[in-house]
């Protein structure tokens, strides 16, 4: 099987870092080679259990709506049949850490892979939100792309360490509870 770019030429496989688990990974489009953000990603990934998976596809050129197609068409093209999507958009629900955590314990007793889609610079198209299982909001601000994947698989990683009982997470906060 060859896979397209989003640009006219065609590549035999989208750039992929890690093995991507079969039970969850992150599909994102641009590359971040050897960047303070790619680090960051890598080292919350690394520290899931399964290991988070990432595969990146190049960016699309042109409009922003044929951008948003192109790239919809690589995106979706890449989810698994049975996947359960989680798109990350800016219009998303912004669940805190416990709440994250709750919502991935559903996701993941569900049995089937997660894969978290994260657009380009153009955001996503309606027919890859219209898949989404899921939509999810990393704030109201906006990231970079490349560091949203680090929040994610930060976000990630201290919600698998709150289902865990693990003291990663501390639930005290300025003004609220204790939770010590």
């Amino acid at each position: 099987m060859r896979w397209r770019r989003c640009g006219a030429r065609t590549s035999p496989r989208p750039r992929t870092l890690a093995e991507p688990s079969r039970a969850w990974g992150v599909l994102a489009i641009g590359r971040g080679a050897a960047s303070p953000e790619a680090a960051l990603f890598d080292r919350y990934a690394a520290r899931l259990r399964p290991r988070l998976g990432l595969t990146e596809f190049a960016e699309a050129k042109g409009r922003a709506q044929e951008m948003r197609g192109r790239e919809a068409t690589v995106l979706l093209g890449a989810v698994p049949a049975q996947a359960f999507v989680v798109a990350l958009d800016l219009g998303g629900d912004a669940p805190d850490s416990v709440a994250l955590a709750a919502l991935l314990t559903r996701w993941r007793g569900a049995g089937r892979p997660i894969r978290f889609v994260i657009g380009g610079a153009e955001g996503l198209d309606a027919s890859v939100l219209a898949r989404a299982d899921a939509t999810l909001s990393l704030g109201r601000l906006t990231w970079p792309h490349l560091l949203a994947r680090a929040l994610l698989a930060e976000a990630l990683f201290r919600a698998q360490s709150i289902n865990a009982g693990h003291p990663y997470h501390r639930a005290w906060r300025p003004g609220g509870q204790s939770g010590r």
